[in-house]
This record gives structure tokens, sequence and C-alpha cells, in this order.
């Protein structure tokens, strides 16, 4: 058996598994973390979708914790932040350590533009968001994505690249750039979102191939969320303690099933998985309108919020096919 394409993965999550487990049994935490099984049920499609998609695990996790489990919006972020420390983590090291295919400027510059959104977002932005309406702009920001992808999709003059440019100009490096700073914010707030927003400017803006946007997005969000999770445990210090037992639960099951998303994906065609993404958006902003039964004033901002980010993918969209 050629395990020569693990090498990266199996060190790490030998490495995680020995952490969690001694961790459990040192500190008597085995009735906390057994507790937490919808943590560990939710990850196992959350990871999954990870790994095979430009949305990180959190994209699950957080509205499933807020709408559902009734988890405030900021618990639900640093879970976001903590359970993608491991599974994007080990989803990146099975893509680089299987070859697949990654645009490692479009992991370069945004990451760079990211951090400083990552700590503007949460010093200056999330504090003041009230939390439907967080929840709202989450789902409403995603759908309008899966807009201008659908619509890119359906486009004969859809251009489709293996990369970016193979020289980059200085408007598209301060593209790449800006992407990353608006991404940062956002995954301030939800734990997750430059990972979708670089994969937009990639597709719609650079016209690259799905099967390359994607894992580059995956291996873009682990470093977001790395610097996150520290951020957030190290210096902000405000991680509660029952996310770290909602950690440990659903650990091992996304060191497992966020690699089984990105070796799952390597195999289908980009128009499967454009189609995969479009679906997890729909289904989110379904189940949000849903749960939430939104006032109309609700309606109206989540109808915005779509309607102008609508625009701006199809303004991304025409610079591809100009």
């Amino acid at each position: 058996m050629n395990l020569r394409p693990l090498r990266f993965y199996l060190p790490f999550a030998a490495l995680v598994l020995i952490g969690v487990i001694a961790t459990v049994l040192l500190l008597d935490l085995t009735d906390e973390v057994l507790s937490w099984w919808p943590a560990s049920l939710t990850m196992v499609f959350g990871s999954f979708i990870a790994g095979a998609s430009a949305e990180g695990g959190g994209a699950i996790a957080f509205p499933v914790f807020t709408l559902l489990l009734k988890i405030p919006p900021v618990d639900a972020r640093s879970f976001s932040f903590m359970i993608q420390s491991v599974g994007m983590v080990s989803a990146s090291l099975l893509i680089l350590g299987r070859g697949i295919p990654v645009e490692l400027r479009a992991v370069k510059w945004p990451a760079l533009g990211g951090i400083v959104g990552l700590l503007a977002g949460t010093w200056w932005v999330a504090p003041y968001l009230p939390p439907v309406e967080t929840k709202l702009f989450f789902v409403s920001l995603w759908m309008a994505f899966g807009i201008g992808l659908w619509r890119a999709n359906r486009s004969r003059m859809r251009t489709v690249r293996s990369g970016l440019p193979e020289v980059l100009a200085s408007g598209d490096v301060m593209t790449l750039l800006t992407a990353g700073f608006i991404g940062g914010i956002v995954t301030a707030i939800f734990g997750n979102g430059v990972d979708l927003i670089t994969f937009c400017v990639l597709t719609l803006r650079y016209g690259v191939d799905e099967k390359v946007a994607t894992p580059t997005s995956v291996v873009l969000m682990s470093i977001l969320t790395v610097c996150g999770f520290a951020l957030h445990a190290l210096v902000e210090k405000d991680v509660s303690d029952t996310m770290y037992h909602a950690w440990l639960a659903a650990a091992p099951v996304v060191l497992f099933f966020a690699p089984l998303g990105a070796f799952v994906i390597s195999k289908w065609n980009r128009v499967a998985i454009a189609n995969l993404l479009i679906i997890i958006i729909v289904v989110q902003l379904i189940g949000a309108l849903y749960v939430l039964q939104p006032s109309f004033d609700h309606l109206a901002l989540s109808a915005g919020v779509i309607l102008v980010g609508s625009v701006i993918m199809r303004g991304l969209e025409r610079t591809n096919q100009s």
C-alpha cells in the first residue's frame, strides 16, 4: 500500500487523536465530551463539506449551532475556528500530499489580506452585530454567491482556466488582497468566509476551474482558521469551556471526514462541484428562514444582501468575459 500521499496527513492525525484522548482522560471530561454528540453528528456532514467545497465546516456548524441548538453566535464562531483547525488543516495536508493542483498565489495574497481583515473584524465589526441579523446576513451572502456561480456555469461565454494569469499585474494582487481582507472580516464574524469569497473571485473574475479553486480555498481557509483559533484562545481568551468540550467531541470525526471530502471531490468534474455548492447554499437559506421566522424588516435585509451581492457577482463575471 502506497502511503506517500498520506505522508503529511497521518502524523497530524495521530498527534490530534493522542492529544484528544489524553486530554479527555487526564481531565476526566468523558461525560462532558459525550454530551456534545450533536456537535459530532453535525460535523460528520460539516467536515465532509469543508473538504469537498469552498465552504468551511463552519458554514454548516454556524447555522446548525445558532439556529437549531440555540448557541450564541460568538460561541458558534469560536467553535467554527476550533473545529476547522483540525478539519481544514487535515484536508489541506491530504491535498498537498496527493499533489492535487492548488493555485498558491491565491493562497498567499488572500491570506495576507485575510489576517488583517480577521483582526479588524474581530475588534471593530463582530462585537456590534445583533444575532438575528448576523445569521441572516450569513446565509444571504452565501446565496448571492450561489446565484453568481449558477449564472456563470450557464453562460457559454465563460472562459475556464487552470489557474491565475502567469504574471500577476499590480491590480490582480490588489484584487486578491482585497478579497482576502473582506473575507477576513466575514470570517471574524462567522468563523469562515475568506474561502468562499476567494473562490468567488477565482471562478467568476478569473475563470479558474472549480477543481483548482476548491482545494485552493481549503488550503487558504486552513491558514485563517488557525489564526482565528489562536486569536480567540490566546489573545481574546473568550472561548468558553463548553466549546472546548464540543471541540474534543467533534475533532476525531472531522479528522477523518474532511480529508475524505477532499479526496472524493478530486474525482468530480467542475460542474458537479459547483452544483453541490449551490445545493448547500440553497438549503442553508431555506433552513434559516424556516427556523428564524424573520420579520418583514429582516426579510428586506436578506433580500437586499442577496440583491447587492448578486450585482457584485455579476460584475465579477463580466470582467472575466471581457
